[in-house]
């Protein structure tokens, strides 16, 4: 059975940070793909609503994920996210099973 992990993360921006959000989470992508345990990661804007976000992530096994977490770049993105987040982050874990 693999190890590899999925990350769903939904994020809502406030009335009028909208694109702010999405400058700050599309600035996480690049140095995120550049870890050795990330697979793909990718940020989606919804087409119904555009205050809400999606980043989708796959990474090798859950020590990748959880050394994701330590980057500077993504503690400075948590240090900050209330200045731009509606509500606290949807985070949902997944696991593939065929």
């Amino acid at each position: 059975m693999s190890s590899q992990l999925t990350l769903v993360v939904y994020s809502r921006a406030k009335p009028g940070m909208e694109e702010e959000l999405g400058k700050r989470l599309l600035t996480l992508v690049e140095p995120s793909r550049a870890e050795e345990g990330c697979i793909s990661y990718d940020i989606h804007q919804s087409n119904d609503d555009p205050a809400v976000w999606m980043a989708y992530e796959n990474w090798r096994s859950e020590n990748d994920l959880a050394l994701h977490f330590t980057m500077p770049y993504l503690r400075a993105f948590a240090d900050r996210k209330d200045e731009v987040l509606a509500e606290p982050l949807d985070i949902r874990k997944f696991s593939i099973k065929s």
